[in-house]
């Protein structure tokens, strides 16, 4: 068994670390001081293929492998774990079920644009009364006559209703995948997927979230109100959203798994430098046995979870089943880097309580993890779903 990583992936991990370091660590705290969405800093990474590594060659993306993509947002999340965010769900979230469900039209007009990084993600699921719940979406589509002079090619068209919250890169996006039901009878077997832009009639960006963490990566509401899209922006058929939603998140879980990962290497290594330079009592505090324990025990939850994602990753490669593995490594993953971030601030003591360590802006960012894309309970279900074969 080889866990080694190819030199072509060092250098993928290599080449982000040293950007994340000179170009984006001197300005977090302005960031994050001021909310401010790091766009031209994401526009960056996206000229060097970061906002597209899954995406094939043909449709302008790197087409690396799952393994390198999880290096890249390990890399990312170590420094500035808002910026995983947005890389994240532009990656998986939004282009991965483009290039697996999308007509060779859609990819041509939208895919190359993400692959670059000209234009952002974001995916529509969540709504106030649906989260884990996903097949209890209350927004409507409904097939209406099409207007020909707008050149949609099509016979009709859908207007959307509804609302969706907590929608990443909702602020900035240039493509929205809105997920509706055309049959709101027929349950989760009613959905279907829509691609949506931003300057279509009907669409509207409601209220910014007042957040814990994570305050650079802004989550805002999205409001439809008779939102027409053409029928040739239908993602896939009429019942297949729900699958294409849940497709989405499985990858993304792994993403999510590699940014809890990079979270906790950012906490474990300001907690090392932070022990070595305290002293107390004399002496550094690196030399307490309370402290190194803390230091060793956060070290080896960070390689369990770090072994979890990178084997998850390298299935779904392989072309493994992908469920329950990138579950066991969200699960694990995310509540880690909660245990991680908490170990980091005790090992500050009153200065990691201080907005001016980056400890503390890990331990509120860490919060989130356990909940997005899909909550650890939800996660728990499927791994045990699966060990009993139902």
């Amino acid at each position: 068994m080889d866990f080694s990583l190819t030199d072509h992936q060092k250098l993928i991990r290599d080449t982000v670390r040293q950007f994340m370091e000179t170009e984006v660590r001197p300005l977090v705290k302005e960031l994050e001081r001021d909310e401010k969405f790091p766009l031209d800093l994401l526009q960056k990474l996206g000229e060097m293929g970061c906002c597209g590594m899954l995406t094939p060659e043909e449709w302008g993306g790197a087409g690396m492998d799952t393994v390198s993509y999880v290096l890249m947002l390990e890399e990312v999340s170590r420094v500035y774990t808002a910026m995983s965010t947005a890389l994240g769900v532009t990656n998986s979230a939004v282009q991965a079920p483009l290039n697996q469900f999308g007509s060779e039209a859609q990819k041509q007009k939208y895919l190359k644009r993400l692959a670059s990084g000209e234009i952002l993600g974001a995916f529509c699921l969540t709504e106030a009364a649906a989260g884990s719940d996903a097949a209890g979406i209350q927004t409507t589509a409904t097939r209406c006559d099409a207007h020909p002079e707008r050149g949609e090619g099509s016979a009709f068209c859908y207007r959307l209703n509804g609302a969706k919250t907590w929608v990443t890169n909702g602020a900035h996006a240039g493509l929205y995948i809105v997920f509706a039901k055309t049959d709101a009878s027929a349950g989760g077997k009613g959905i279907a997927a829509f691609l949506v832009e931003p300057t279509f009639k009907g669409f509207k960006m409601g209220r910014h979230e007042d957040k814990m963490g994570q305050r650079s990566s802004p989550s805002v509401e999205i409001l439809l109100s008779d939102c027409e899209v053409p029928a040739a922006n239908r993602l896939g058929e009429e019942g297949q959203g729900l699958k294409i939603a849940l497709s989405a998140l499985d990858g993304g879980r792994i993403g999510i798994a590699a940014q809890a990962v990079g979270l906790a290497q950012g906490a474990l290594d300001e907690s090392i430098k932070y022990a070595k330079q305290r002293r107390a009592f004399g002496k550094s505090i690196s030399e307490f046995q309370a402290i190194q324990w803390m230091i060793a025990d956060m070290q080896t939850e960070l390689e369990a979870a770090r072994n979890l994602t990178y084997h998850a990753a390298w299935g779904k490669d392989f072309g493994k089943p992908m469920g329950s593995a990138a579950s066991k490594a969200k699960l694990y993953a995310s509540e880690m880097a909660n245990r991680v971030a908490y170990k980091a601030v005790q090992i500050h003591g009153s200065v990691g309580y201080s907005r001016e360590t980056d400890v503390e802006r890990m331990y509120r960012d860490a919060r989130v993890i356990p909940i997005y894309e899909g909550t650890s309970e939800v996660q728990r279900m499927i791994i045990a779903r699966d060990l009993l074969g139902k």
